[in-house]
Formats: structure tokens, sequence, C-alpha cells
């Protein structure tokens, strides 16, 4: 049940990373340059979702990403600097949606959308051994 919750729009969390090898195309297995890795930068992005709602669901409760829009736009290579800022932008019941922004210092790394459901993080768990 979503009994507590005071989700709203305009709830807001901002993530600043380095570009670390780890984080390239090369290591993660996405591509064989050494820049940001797309699926890195979807995972900081997510990352800024949950932080900008985490604090405000109830107890027991957590969400789920359900769908994903990304545009990579620039290329970030080893040492920049990216700056994700995700804010809930929609809630529909259950359904939060989240739009997002990266930069370096002076370009747009990529832009898009996240959906996340939030769900009772116990009847969730246990609907995994179906």
């Amino acid at each position: 049940m979503l009994t507590g919750m005071t989700l709203a729009p305009g709830m807001r969390a901002r993530i600043l990373t380095m570009v670390e090898r780890e984080d390239t195309a090369v290591r993660v297995g996405s591509g064989d340059v050494p820049v940001l890795a797309t699926p890195r930068l979807l995972a900081l992005v997510e990352r800024a979702t949950v932080q900008a709602v985490g604090d405000d669901l109830d107890p027991g409760q957590t969400s789920v990403g359900t769908k994903v829009a990304l545009e990579h736009l620039a290329a970030s290579p080893v040492g920049a600097h990216v700056e994700i800022t995700a804010e809930l932008v929609e809630v529909e019941g259950r359904r939060l949606l989240f739009a997002f922004t990266a930069r370096d210092r002076e370009t747009v790394v990529a832009t898009g959308t996240v959906e996340r459901v939030v769900v009772d993080r116990e009847r969730f768990l246990a609907g995994l051994g179906r």
C-alpha cells in the first residue's frame, strides 16, 4: 500500500562523478573506446533517481526501474567531470517519471527519462521465486 508517500514533482538529486577507466566502454564491454560507457551512464542516472525520492518512501518501500529513454549525445573521456541531475516530473499512483540531464563542463552529454514504480520490497522479492 502507498499510504504516507509524499512524492511530488520537483524532487531532484544531483550526482557529480569523474570518469575513471572502470567507467569506459572498453572496460564495461559496450564498445572499444575509452570514454564513459552508456551502461555506466545509465547506472549513474538511475542512482540519481533513487536518491531523489529514496528518503521520502514509506518504510518497506523501494522503487524499481521499468522504462528508460536515454539519448547519449557526447563522449566523455577519462578524467572528465560529469554532473547528472534527475528530477521527478510526474507522479501517477505508484508510477514515477523522471527527466534527467548529464553535463560536463561545456556540453550536454545525455538527456532522457526514467520511469520507476514504487513497490513493497518484501512482496517484490517474494514474487521472484515464482
